[in-house]
């Protein structure tokens, strides 16, 4: 499949969600912009738009060409309350959300804070949704906070709950780019690493696809990433739904799907890996929870 060539037409969110179409959302900006020195750790403040907005900019870029159908503000941190408060942890301040947004006519797409014990005060993911989608929300799902499986996890339960309760919406996931099964409610902010030394928990591009297959598999068709997701991250996402979407995005013509380009290596172990069954099979050696604590390198 090659990737797009030409301009592709344009459609409302709702118009591509309601036709099937997989939406591909963009990845993290606070990590992606603090390691490279123009974010502060702590409050995550925007600051950056102001002082560094070609650094900002070049992010965007980056998860376009990786494939983002959907590119975010970086606005996180940005309003006066959020220095004192988090939303969403909450699903009455997100319903609260929900019904302003609906007196402009828009679309409404929000995700949630939480993981699969539910918001802070104890409202199950699947209640949540249902709260949400009776406030009038066209699309409902989760952010941050938890890794790819947790997150689908609770994406499972959201829609068990409207189902039940009969009500439809679109479904949108944005997990981190970290490995976190051994978070509690709070997730990642709670870990001992964080924000510093998350690094060994970093999912995979093979991890991503993965999961990108089981949200779509799940129903989910916004599919992107938060926090520590690198446009490498998107990409993946993009190149898993390719033959959903109908093309590959631009940043695989370097490198092709599942590592094709590999063989081209001058090394014949290194070639054999240029396949799918080699990365989808991988467990790799890393300090992630959970994995094997050591690799046999070939030859």
């Amino acid at each position: 499949m090659a990737p797009a060539g030409g301009p592709r037409v344009k459609k409302g969110i709702l118009e591509r969600l309601n036709s099937g179409e997989v939406v591909v959302g963009d990845g993290g900006f606070l990590f992606s912009l603090e390691k490279r020195g123009f974010v502060k750790a702590g409050l995550w403040t925007p600051e950056a738009v102001v002082e560094y907005p070609s650094a900002v900019r070049q992010l965007h870029t980056e998860f376009l060409r990786a494939g983002a159908d959907v590119l975010q503000t970086f606005t996180f941190s940005a309003a006066e309350d959020r220095m004192e408060n988090k939303y969403f942890e909450h699903v009455e301040e997100a319903v609260w959300a929900v019904e302003v947004l609906r007196e402009v006519g828009a679309p409404v797409a929000v995700t949630m804070c939480i993981g699969p014990e539910g918001d802070m005060h104890g409202v199950t993911p699947g209640e949540c949704a249902v709260r949400l989608s009776r406030a009038g929300a066209n699309i409902i799902g989760v952010n941050c906070r938890f890794g790819p499986w947790t997150s689908l996890q609770t994406m499972k339960l959201m829609k068990e709950g409207l189902r039940d309760a009969g009500l439809q919406a679109h479904l949108m996931v944005q997990c981190l780019g970290f490995h976190t099964p051994d978070c509690g409610k709070g997730g990642f902010v709670d870990l001992p690493e964080y924000p510093f030394g998350l690094e060994p928990r970093v999912a995979t591009r093979w991890d991503i696809q993965k999961y990108a297959r089981e949200a779509y598999n799940l129903g989910v068709r916004y599919i992107g990433g938060c926090c520590g997701f690198e446009p490498y991250h998107i990409r993946a996402i993009a190149e898993e739904l390719a033959p959903e979407r109908g093309f590959l995005p631009p940043a695989s013509e370097k490198h092709g799907s599942w590592g094709s380009g590999l063989d081209m290596h001058t090394k014949p172990w290194i070639r054999a890996r240029a396949r799918r069954e080699y990365w989808e099979t991988l467990l790799p050696a890393s300090g992630r929870p959970f994995c094997p604590s050591l690799s046999k390198p070939d030859a």
